[in-house]
């Protein structure tokens, strides 16, 4: 993606994030409006959107010159997805960069108990989701001359996490749609990169960072251990998508404290209590 000329800045470029009403999309978002960028942030929820504008605005973040805006979109419905390219553009006429984080999962249980449904779903909205929003988002960038794209992989696609069900097998399948993509569209100039977070301090896993002892597992498999934060995973989306990265596409890099080295949560601690110890090793009771 171009820039300015200086160094770290996205001024007047026009960027969308998936998923940027709480968490990391926010952190990114928010990371990016305050360097100059013209964010749109999409998500299911109109009014968690409209809360994520608000939080955004009393950081002060707009007196770099960024803006900020939402529009409701499901990024499993390739409609929404492509109206949500169209509203990224409407403050420039073109599109800079995206970042794909809209993610989830519906299937932790152990592989003998998994929900079909909710697979499929978890599935559906981590690579389906992230497809359509590098297909739509690319066709904007493409028409530009080129930008770059970010999408949000998991420490759970490198490192196996019991009884993660979907999650790490359809994280998996955004690494590898990350490397086809950047195959694909480098001929356009337009890079595509992912990053892998590792545990990163968000509500949704305030029951695991809060303490206890799946946070001890967590950092007795972490050489730097500590908890990551939102802004460790904005600063290299910032990268990623910045002028200094110019000559980087296809990678997909952890983000996680070095716990790539060694392995994956132990949630036994939690999941006994549902399943039982039997259960946790795959056996079903008729």
């Amino acid at each position: 993606m171009s820039s300015d000329g200086v160094s770290g800045t996205f001024t007047g470029r026009s960027i969308l994030v998936t998923g940027g009403g709480s968490g990391i999309g926010l952190g990114i978002a928010q990371a990016l409006v305050a360097e100059g960028a013209h964010v749109t942030i999409c998500g299911r929820s109109a009014d968690k959107l409209s809360t994520a504008a608000e939080k955004i605005a009393a950081t002060g973040a707009f007196a770099s010159g960024g803006s900020i805006s939402t529009v409701a979109a499901d990024v499993t419905d390739e409609a929404d997805v492509a109206r949500a390219v169209a509203r990224a553009m409407e403050t420039t006429g073109r599109l800079d960069g995206v970042v794909a984080c809209a993610g989830g999962n519906e299937t932790i249980a152990p592989i003998t108990q998994l929900d079909a449904d909710a697979w499929r779903r978890t599935v559906d909205l981590n690579v389906t989701g992230t497809m359509l929003t590098i297909k739509h988002g690319a066709r904007a960038l493409v028409a530009a001359g080129g930008g770059a794209i970010v999408a949000i992989s998991s420490i759970a696609a490198s490192n196996t996490h019991r009884w993660f069900g979907a999650y790490g097998v359809s994280k998996s399948g955004v690494d590898h749609l990350v490397q086809l993509a950047a195959d694909e569209l480098g001929a356009s100039g337009v890079r595509v990169n992912g990053i892998r977070p590792g545990l990163t301090r968000t509500d949704l896993v305030a029951m695991i960072t809060d303490g206890g002892p799946i946070l001890d597992d967590y950092m007795a498999c972490t050489p730097l251990a500590r908890v990551g934060e939102v802004d460790d995973i904005a600063g290299l989306a910032k990268f990623l998508l910045g002028p200094e990265s110019t000559w980087i596409t296809g990678q997909v890099i952890n983000v996680d404290g070095g716990q790539m080295l060694r392995r994956g949560p132990d949630f036994t601690s939690m999941l006994e209590q549902v399943y039982g110890a039997d259960g946790l090793r795959g056996v079903v009771s008729e």
